[in-house]
């Protein structure tokens, strides 16, 4: 197999209840780590890909979608990370309401901190550079620039679920039907 071919090998990783880790980012193990655990019984194969791997001894398709074996219990309390604020903000600007790139995106302390305001996931909000020096080091009612919605610490589910309205730029169709089967079916 080409090195080129390899690296468009990624598996999908799901938990042991069929749904995949994380939606964003997307749960993926390169080929490699997913033979790996395929041969250390750490996972169940689902799919594969028409790729084939070989050693002097053996052969193998190389998984596409992979399950864990053991069942990944997920913190309840999230980490507070820029991406992770800007994950529960929706990529959206908490001022404007414009929707950016990570990159296009800073964090806003609402009550600066500046007059005290702690860098916690109940005063910080995702802003988009203009806002936020328009903004500036000034409590929301002085500024008249007021959040969208007040934050929050959001749990795993949450951030989870605004994972899934950022689909990868790259999903090969085996994937589909773990990605979203317990989406809700819209009705004609």
């Amino acid at each position: 197999m080409s090195v080129a071919l390899a690296h468009s090998c990624p598996a999908l990783v799901l938990n042991a209840d069929f749904r995949p880790l994380s939606y964003f980012p997307l749960s993926l193990w390169c080929w490699q780590d997913s033979v790996k655990a395929v041969f250390m019984s750490r996972v169940n194969v689902i799919s594969e890909y028409d790729n084939v791997v070989h050693s002097p001894s053996q052969e193998m398709r190389i998984p596409s979608v992979i399950a864990l074996k053991d069942y990944v219990h997920m913190s309840r309390k999230p980490a507070f990370t820029r991406f992770n604020v800007f994950l529960r903000d929706g990529f959206q600007c908490q001022y404007c309401g414009e929707h950016l790139r990570a990159e296009g995106l800073t964090f806003d302390h609402v009550v600066p901190r500046s007059r005290g305001g702690r860098t916690t996931w109940e005063n910080v909000v995702a802003a988009c550079a203009p806002c936020n020096l328009r903004k500036g080091a000034r409590h929301p009612q002085e500024s008249g620039v007021r959040p969208f919605r007040k934050p929050r610490q959001p749990n795993n589910h949450q951030l989870q679920e605004n994972g899934r309205a950022f689909p990868p730029n790259y999903l090969h169709h085996s994937w589909r039907d773990f990605l979203y089967w317990d989406s809700e079916l819209e009705s004609n």
